[in-house]
């Protein structure tokens, strides 16, 4: 068993309970680690203590999620005196504090209050979503937690020890290019592609990840495959999908769905994991 993987948020899709499945998918050794769609970061947890990379970049384009990280870093202890305020108020307001907090614009906020904030969302929001509308608005109403895990305190220490020598960036996925060198192992995990109607999770941020992007992904997969890199990517085991990578090993995982409005459509199902090696 690998030591505990100390997520501090959830997220939609993490990787968490696909990790023993991972295991023998991994490259037998990593040097440098680079992952654009770093999320709620339970592969980086895993390869960072199971591998110790001498170098590790993570990365993702929503700037609410990569503030939190920063803030968790190098400034834990304040954090989580913020976050025992949050869950003072809770206990007390209820839906009318998660409201007023969700209302607020993080842009006004200092970056320490802006990852309270966040973090303290996205522990009392439905499934712990995240997810913004058209103008970038965060939009999932209240779960309903009769205690929600808010603090975390020595998970949070945990994590801020992690990360004291790895890099973070706001930085969306194809920028990896300019950063990665041979021998680097990569590791995709995007927003996945619909499974069928077009219908699927993906507004992580205010832009869409389609076909499109997918398609840019696959380009960026290949020419790091040219560059010499150890690539890995997960997705939805869809023709579009596996038609987008001819050339490499294709594997299939079984995952459990989780996010559904419907509990009965909730359930294994399987994913594809890609990789050049």
């Amino acid at each position: 068993m690998c030591k505990e993987i100390p997520k501090f948020v959830k997220w939609a899709g993490g990787k968490g309970q696909l990790l023993e499945q991972f295991k023998p998918l991994f490259p037998k050794k990593i040097n440098r680690y680079l992952e654009p769609f770093v999320g709620s970061g339970a592969v980086f947890f895993y390869i960072i203590q199971e591998f110790k990379p001498k170098e590790i970049i993570i990365s993702d384009i929503n700037e609410e999620l990569i503030n939190a990280y920063e803030i968790v870093k190098t400034d834990v202890e304040r954090l989580i005196v913020e976050l025992k305020q949050h869950k003072e108020y809770h206990m007390v307001e209820g839906k009318k504090y998660y409201l007023t907090i969700r209302a607020t614009n993080p842009n006004d906020l200092p970056d320490l209050e802006r990852a309270a904030r966040f973090i303290y969302l996205n522990k009392t929001c439905f499934n712990g979503l995240y997810r913004v509308n058209s103008k970038g608005k965060f939009n999932v109403p209240m779960g309903a937690y009769k205690n929600p895990d808010i603090v975390q305190e020595d998970k949070l220490r945990l994590v801020s020890e992690l990360l004291k020598k790895v890099t973070i960036k706001v930085m969306s996925f194809e920028k990896v290019l300019n950063l990665a060198k041979k021998g680097d192992f990569i590791y995709f995990d995007p927003p996945y592609y619909p499974l069928k109607n077009k219908k699927s999770f993906t507004t992580y941020t205010k832009d869409s990840f389609m076909e499109k992007e997918q398609e840019l992904l696959a380009d960026v997969f290949k020419k790091l495959d040219k560059k010499g890199c150890s690539v890995m990517l997960s997705n939805s085991d869809t023709k579009f999908i596996k038609d987008l990578y001819p050339n490499y090993s294709i594997n299939l995982v079984q995952a459990t769905r989780m996010i559904n409005c419907n509990g009965d459509k909730r359930g294994k199902i399987n994913e594809v994991v890609v990789t050049n090696y």
